[in-house]
């Protein structure tokens, strides 16, 4: 299937111009835009077809809780004010959602299957990007700990956490730069 060249520019434009977002603007965005976003999400490509992703879409209560759990945890790492500056922070998030990946006993597998819900999570980004919201994907220590799975009703021994997701409309969009592709690139005779 080929595109046309403008095509291919808005694509590639699509692709450079997505960025982590950590400010929102401070209404919820719904969970229209989020759901249209799994359903491509899950047309990533996955080893043997296992579909390995599970999406939990984060409402207001688990949300508080989550926020409550993540200023617990800053608050043992680092203290009152650093604990503070974290429920501000985490409270100003619009939407939450959570990726997780079902577990193999198989280390192949389940490596492949890590790698197909990384592909499934940036078809969501780029989607939700061009539908005018911001993501943010986090792999902080909340999400290890075991009182976060209990909080999002996730199953530790079924499946593995990918990442907690924040998402709104972006209220800053940081600019970015990659190193040179030559820099990256090798080839080989």
């Amino acid at each position: 299937m080929r595109d046309s060249p403008e095509g291919l520019a808005h694509l590639a434009e699509l692709i450079r111009s997505r960025r982590s977002i950590d400010l929102f603007e401070p209404e919820p965005p719904g969970t229209e835009r989020l759901l249209e976003a799994i359903e491509l999400a899950r047309w990533a490509p996955n080893h043997r077809l296992t579909e390995p992703w599970r999406f939990y879409v984060i409402g207001e209560r688990t949300a508080a809780a989550i926020v409550d759990l993540a200023v617990e945890v800053e608050r043992a790492a680092k203290g009152d004010a650093a604990a503070e500056a974290r429920r501000r922070r985490w409270g100003a998030i619009p939407a939450f959602f959570v990726v997780t990946c079902m577990r193999s006993d198989d280390p192949l597998r389940e490596r492949e299957d890590y790698a197909a819900c990384c592909c499934a999570v940036q078809n969501l980004m780029l989607y939700m990007w061009k539908s005018g919201l911001g993501v943010k994907w986090t792999t902080g220590a909340v999400t290890r700990e075991p009182r976060f799975f209990e909080i999002v009703g996730i199953d530790a021994d079924a499946e593995s956490v990918v990442g907690l997701f924040w998402y709104g409309r972006p209220r800053v969009v940081p600019t970015q730069k990659r190193r040179d592709v030559g820099e990256i690139v090798v080839e080989r005779p």
